[in-house]
């Protein structure tokens, strides 16, 4: 039954991304929600401009739409459904009037790094108050050791660091035709397969519901690129990988599952460090993705890459989990 359950939902979130994306891309370009690309980018990139933006809507309808039938068909949703779709709906209507400012109002960099940064720490607090009221554990176990750790009230820091800290690494990674949408299939999947070896079923279908609607939305994403996710669908689905990492107690192995998404965080760090420290880059542009781009690689060579180390941290996350 489980693996009927995991099939129809993959089905139906694929079916309602393509089935929307279609409709919605026409919408878009009515309504000129059209992708600015700024100049300090890739100059490649210059011909992206007026692509809709935005399509996050369609991952978005389509992760919350598949979720609430199939868990509604075979279970009834406890707290984890709403909490996964509480974070994955809060963090893209950050992303939304992130990309509502850019596109609408012409601030081509959206909501200010603070603006966003209160958004995100209000949605963690929430949803750790909501933990506690569950009485969650607030213990965190290191991989391969025996080594936890209670963090107790300290949880909630370890909560707004992780949910902020991946959802704008993913929004990172958000960069190039495809290289979200396949990198996080893998993450999610590699999640989903925890989530059906610790009989988390709720868990499961919604990690399924995301790999089935961002691979419809990949039809319309791959390059060249029809529509683009936006900050909508990028932040939300940081924060939703987050969530399902946390609500499964693996918080850490989070780190090697997203490690695409956490690759492309440290190459700006550096480069922002070694730029303030030295005046020097490492990268020719970051996040590293841009920096093989202008090294002469194609656009696709780069994504079926990143998609391949996204594929091996997946496979070895499980493998650590499950077979260690």
């Amino acid at each position: 039954m489980l693996e009927q359950v995991i099939i129809f939902t993959i089905l139906l979130g694929f079916l309602i991304s393509v089935i929307l994306s279609p409709i919605f891309i026409p919408f878009l370009k009515r309504l000129k929600f059209g992708q600015s690309i700024r100049d300090e980018g890739p100059k490649s990139h210059q011909k992206k401009s007026g692509t809709p933006t935005m399509g996050g809507i369609v991952v978005l309808l389509s992760i919350v739409v598949t979720t609430f039938i199939m868990i509604g068909k075979y279970a009834e949703p406890t707290i984890h459904t709403y909490l996964l779709i509480f974070v994955t709906f809060g963090f893209g209507l950050l992303g939304f009037l992130d990309d509502f400012i850019k596109v609408v109002m012409k601030r081509n960099l959206g909501l200010t790094s603070l603006q966003k940064l209160i958004g995100q720490i209000i949605v963690s607090v929430i949803f750790f108050l909501i933990l506690q009221h569950y009485d969650f554990s607030t213990v965190i176990s290191i991989p391969l050791t025996d080594f936890s750790i209670d963090l107790g009230w300290g949880y909630v820091l370890f909560i707004i660091f992780w949910l902020v800290g991946f959802s704008n690494a993913v929004n990172l990674t958000d960069g190039l035709d495809g290289l979200l949408s396949g990198t996080a299939a893998i993450a999610f999947g590699a999640f989903a397969v925890l989530a059906w070896s610790l009989s988390q079923l709720e868990i499961a279908v919604f990690s399924v519901a995301v790999v089935g609607a961002v691979l419809g939305f990949l039809v319309f994403n791959a390059h060249p690129a029809k529509v683009f996710m936006g900050d909508t669908g990028s932040l939300a689905l940081g924060g939703a990988i987050a969530t399902v990492a946390i609500l499964l107690k693996l918080e850490i192995i989070l780190i090697l599952i997203g490690g695409v998404f956490v690759i492309e965080t440290i190459s700006v760090i550096l480069q922002v460090t070694s730029f303030k420290t030295t005046g020097k880059r490492i990268f020719r542009m970051t996040p590293i993705h841009h920096h093989y781009e202008l090294i002469g690689w194609s656009e696709w060579r780069i994504v079926v890459t990143f998609w391949t180390v996204g594929l091996i941290f997946a496979v070895l996350g499980i493998y650590i989990e499950v077979w260690m």
